[in-house]
């Protein structure tokens, strides 16, 4: 059965009254910490270390059975956002793939050669995912002007974009945050993403219109000596924490109060 459509229609209701927290995860203890510590939306990925790529099939699968709107990350592989025609076809498979799933939405972007969005790539992509709720992703960071890129979010029709403010982490893109919420208001919402924590929501949800957070809310977790020696597992990981959830949410939930 397909429910990405009531799943959307729940999540918009939420943003119009109450800030909202997306919680990304890249396994199955990952979503059930998320779920458990009071995640309102996930974004399903794999390989947070590299910034998040596609979840496998199985992952999708099992995901669009939580009681919360899923929405898959859909990037081929690490490093830039200017894919080849190879790449958008696996994509677009992947998007399908989320559909069929039932999952509520997906996370999608692309960039020329010459920093802009990739407007013809981004029309495909959102062709194969009609009927879904779409988040252009942080491929928008790394555009050269992205005054530009939102209206194009808009006109693509994006319910959100997920920024840093163009920084590594959010809290130093805050001013251009700023900015964009405002140019967007009532038109796209921004989603702070990056280094957001339960000590600097506050930060974020001060910025008008801003009705969205992105959180990993992970911890440090030492691997494994024998399976990092055997190359398994790196050195340290970080794993979505269910207390750190907790935390965000009710520092978001002082914000209303």
């Amino acid at each position: 059965m397909h429910k990405g459509k009531d799943q959307v229609v729940s999540t918009f209701r939420k943003t119009a009254s109450e800030p909202l927290l997306e919680i990304c995860v890249d396994d199955i203890d990952g979503l059930n910490a998320a779920i458990a510590g009071g995640a309102d939306r996930i974004e399903l990925c794999s390989a947070l270390g590299s910034g998040g790529l596609t979840p496998s099939c199985g992952f999708m699968a099992i995901a669009a059975k939580a009681p919360i709107p899923i929405h898959a990350l859909i990037r081929p592989r690490a490093g830039g956002f200017t894919y080849s025609e190879a790449e958008i076809a696996v994509m677009e498979a992947d998007i399908i793939a989320a559909r069929d799933a039932g999952l509520a939405g997906v996370v999608i972007g692309a960039t020329t050669a010459d920093a802009t969005l990739d407007v013809a790539v981004i029309r495909r992509l959102i062709s194969a995912a009609k009927g879904l709720d779409l988040t252009l992703h942080r491929a928008f960071d790394v555009v050269s002007d992205m005054d530009a890129a939102l209206e194009i979010a808009v006109a693509l029709g994006f319910s959100r974009i997920l920024t840093s403010g163009g920084q590594r982490h959010a809290a130093e893109g805050i001013e251009t945050l700023g900015r964009l919420a405002a140019i967007g208001a009532e038109r796209i919402s921004i989603m702070p993403g990056a280094g957001v924590r339960p000590e600097n929501a506050r930060e974020f949800l001060a910025i008008p219109g801003v009705m969205e957070l992105h959180a990993s809310c992970s911890e440090a977790v030492r691997g494994d000596g024998r399976l990092v020696e055997l190359g398994f597992e790196a050195d340290a990981n970080r794993r979505t924490d269910a207390e750190t959830v907790r935390q965000l949410k009710a520092s978001i939930s002082r914000t209303q109060s």
